[in-house]
C-alpha cells in the first residue's frame, strides 16, 4: 500500500504544476499562440511542460521525504471523492470532446466550436474543474504526503485563476451568448431550487 501511496504522490507533484502552467501559458497568450500556429505552439508548450515535469520527478525524493501514516477513514473518504469524480466525468464526457480538454479551441485561428450548454453544463459552468477538484482531493487523502496536499492546494488556488482567464477568453469568443450563459448558470455550485433559471437551449451543443 505504501508503494501505491508513493506513486500517487509522485503523480500529484508532477502533474498538477504542469497542468496549471499549461493553462496559464495558453489562456493569457491565446492570440499569440494562434498566430504562431497550433502545431508549433503545442511543440513549444509541451516541451516546456516535459522539462518542468522531469525536474519535479527528479526532485521527488526531496519533495516526498516526509509522509503521514495512512488512515482507513481517509482512504474511504478519498475513494468516495474518486467515485464522485468518476460519476461527474461520465456526465461530462458526452459534451466535452478530447480536443477541448487539450486546449485546441484556444490555440485555433478560427472559432472551431460552439458554446457547450447541454446536459450538466446547463447546471454548472465548469464541471470538469469540479471533477478534477474531487479526483485530486481523493488522491491526496489516500497518499497522505504533505507535498501531495501542497500540490492539491496549488491546484485549488491555481485553477480558480485559470477559470478567470478561461471565462475572459470565452467572453471574447462568444460575447453576449456567453454573458447570458454566465447569468443563468453558476460557476461551480449548481442550483437545484425551484427558482433556478432554465438551462440554456441545447441548440448550442458542442
Amino acid at each position: 500500500m505504501e508503494t501505491i501511496r508513493y506513486a500517487i504522490a509522485v503523480m500529484l507533484i508532477t502533474f498538477i504544476p504542469a497542468a496549471i502552467l499549461f493553462w496559464c501559458i495558453v489562456h493569457p497568450f491565446a492570440q499569440f499562440w494562434r498566430k504562431f500556429g497550433r502545431s508549433r505552439s503545442y511543440w513549444v508548450i509541451c516541451s516546456l511542460l516535459v522539462v518542468v515535469m522531469t525536474l519535479l520527478f527528479l526532485a521527488r525524493q526531496r519533495l516526498l521525504a516526509w509522509s503521514w501514516p495512512g488512515h482507513p477513514a481517509l482512504d474511504v473518504a478519498g475513494v468516495v471523492c474518486l467515485i464522485l469524480s468518476g460519476w461527474l466525468r461520465l456526465r461530462i464526457a458526452p459534451h466535452l470532446p478530447a480536443r477541448l480538454l487539450v486546449g485546441m479551441p484556444e490555440l485555433a485561428a478560427t472559432r472551431e466550436t460552439e458554446l457547450v450548454t447541454a446536459g450538466i453544463y446547463g447546471r454548472i459552468r465548469h464541471p470538469r474543474y469540479l471533477q478534477m477538484d474531487l479526483a485530486l482531493t481523493g488522491y491526496a487523502m489516500i497518499a497522505q504526503y504533505p507535498a501531495a496536499y501542497g500540490a492539491l492546494c496549488l491546484w485549488l488556488i491555481g485553477i480558480r485563476f485559470v477559470v478567470f482567464l478561461e471565462e475572459r477568453e470565452l467572453l471574447r469568443r462568444f460575447g453576449d451568448e456567453y454573458r447570458r450563459y454566465c447569468e443563468q448558470v453558476p460557476r461551480f455550485i449548481p442550483k437545484f431550487s425551484a427558482g433556478m433559471p432554465a438551462p440554456p437551449p441545447e441548440d448550442g451543443d458542442a
